[in-house]
């Protein structure tokens, strides 16, 4: 991995790049690019930066202010493994071109001030992420919203509901059951060759993976796991896992998707995301309380529990997303902590050394732009330190199968996301402390999801012909 410009010039050299493609990100957290032939691109590009037009990006300038510029961290040069060409990859920060600043609504440059709103908070220096994003991948996806005509279908080998289909090539049978992906060996797992190739691809890349493997559902449900990092670097490494994850599913012909729920009856794809707070090289987690937590940890967890609703619109931002979060289906919407027990929204890992004590949010999914999702994590979490936001006492039941009167006292995640929407824009003080998240972005993307709701609220949906149509 270049760390210097000088380490990125001659990486351009050796590798005798064709092109430099430069990202960044939007605020629905997809990936864009913009690329220039290596004639074009010399050293000046990470003092001068490239130019283009903010206009076009939803949720950000109008046309009146569009000019902005990309500035490449020369930090996360890497070759791309998928372009015919060899091609240099620098992910970017987006700054405004009059005075030089980060633009107040590019995700990467907010995950930045949230990195130095902790180290000028005197609370730590350094905060580690661990996200678990899942996915799906199919053979094939087809879909119609149109007025009278609205479906979706998949086809995918290891479906369960293929068990008495007459395939092409023939039905071997072999296939995972529904919710019974967790994991047994192939034939009945048939993607261990494609996560392989992912696994080595990210390898190559910088990103060390520590497990793949696949997941509950039946129909080409996986997971990669790699490693922690720091905040930003973390989201970094997010965003270019999805790049090799689609990529190298499109290598063996299939599809991949981290839609958290892109059919019924079966688990849905979450991002778990594992946290700690460091300061001097020492973790501000490990303490003497419950399951080896410090009182700083506990604040921390207070703090997400306090905000959860709020931060449910960044960390499950579509309205898909609320189709996992359902109650009473094995999914962690109850507000509360616990040592293993994986009920509850909020997990601590069993470990075996103090360096590894962290905090796992379970509640949010693959869908959140991981700059704003980290970046928001810490900021509920820093303020539960601060204001000191204990969490009340662990729960030690299983949350899934409460009597219903335990059951109404323990808080829930929100159960759409225009009631997320609604908490946030209630609760945005403790986002908007040291201008990490401006009123200005908040307003913005609660507007651009705003007309997500929309759409889906005028969406007719085949269910209610089911529920309704003879009625």
């Amino acid at each position: 991995m270049a760390k210097s410009v000088a380490d990125v010039m001659t990486l351009v050299k050796d590798a005798e790049c064709k092109f430099v493609d430069f990202r960044f990100t939007d605020t629905r957290g997809k990936e864009q690019h913009v690329s220039v032939p290596v004639s074009h691109f010399d050293e000046d590009k990470f003092s001068d930066g490239h130019a283009f037009d903010g206009s076009s990006i939803a949720g950000w300038k109008g046309i009146e202010a569009s000019d902005m510029l990309l500035m490449p961290d020369p930090a996360t040069a890497h070759i791309d493994p998928f372009y015919e060409e060899p091609t240099l990859v620098l992910t970017c920060d987006v700054l405004e071109p009059g005075d030089g600043k980060a633009y107040e609504r590019d995700p990467r440059s907010l995950a930045r001030r949230a990195e130095a709103y902790l180290k000028a908070s005197g609370i730590g220096d350094t905060a580690f992420f661990g996200p678990e994003p899942e996915f799906f991948v199919f053979d094939q996806v087809r879909w119609s919203t149109e007025p009278g005509h609205s479906f979706y279908q998949i086809e995918e080998y290891e479906a369960p509901w293929n068990s008495g289909a007459k395939l092409e090539g023939g039905n071997r049978g072999h296939r995972p059951t529904t919710k019974g992906g967790y994991f047994p060996v192939a034939p009945v797992d048939s993607t261990h060759d494609m996560r392989a190739e992912m696994a080595l691809v990210l390898e190559e890349m910088g990103i060390p993976v520590e497990v793949f493997h696949h997941e509950v559902a039946g129909a080409g449900q996986m997971e990669l796991g790699t490693k922690f990092s720091t905040l930003v670097e973390r989201a970094d490494w997010t965003q270019r896992l999805k790049h090799v994850v689609w990529n190298v599913a499109d290598r063996y012909g299939k599809t991949a998707t981290f839609m958290p729920k892109p059919y019924h009856g079966d688990n849905g794809s979450g991002m778990h995301v594992h946290q700690s707070i460091w300061k001097g090289g020492k973790n501000l987690f490990a303490g003497n309380g419950y399951a080896g937590l410090s009182e700083t940890a506990l604040f921390y967890i207070g703090g997400i529990i306090k905000h959860a609703r709020a931060l449910n619109a960044i960390t499950n931002p579509t309205t898909n997303s609320y189709k996992r979060l359902v109650p009473h289906f094995e999914a962690p919407v109850k507000l509360a902590y616990s040592s293993r027990n994986r009920s509850a929204s909020i997990r601590i890992p069993h470990v075996m050394s103090d360096k590894a004590r962290r905090i796992e949010a379970r509640f949010p999914d693959p869908m959140a732009n991981p700059y704003l999702c980290f970046a928001a994590l810490l900021m509920a979490g820093l303020d539960g330190i601060e204001n000191k936001i204990h969490p009340g006492e662990a729960a030690t039941k299983d949350l899934y199968h409460l009597p219903p009167e335990e059951d109404k006292l323990v808080p829930t995640v929100c159960h759409s996301l225009d009631q997320a929407l609604e908490e946030l824009d209630k609760d945005r003080a403790f986002l908007t402390r040291g201008g990490v998240f401006s009123d200005g972005l908040l307003d913005a993307y609660i507007e651009l999801k705003m007309s997500e709701v929309t759409r889906i609220r005028m969406q007719v949906n085949p269910a209610e012909y089911d529920m309704y149509y003879s009625l």
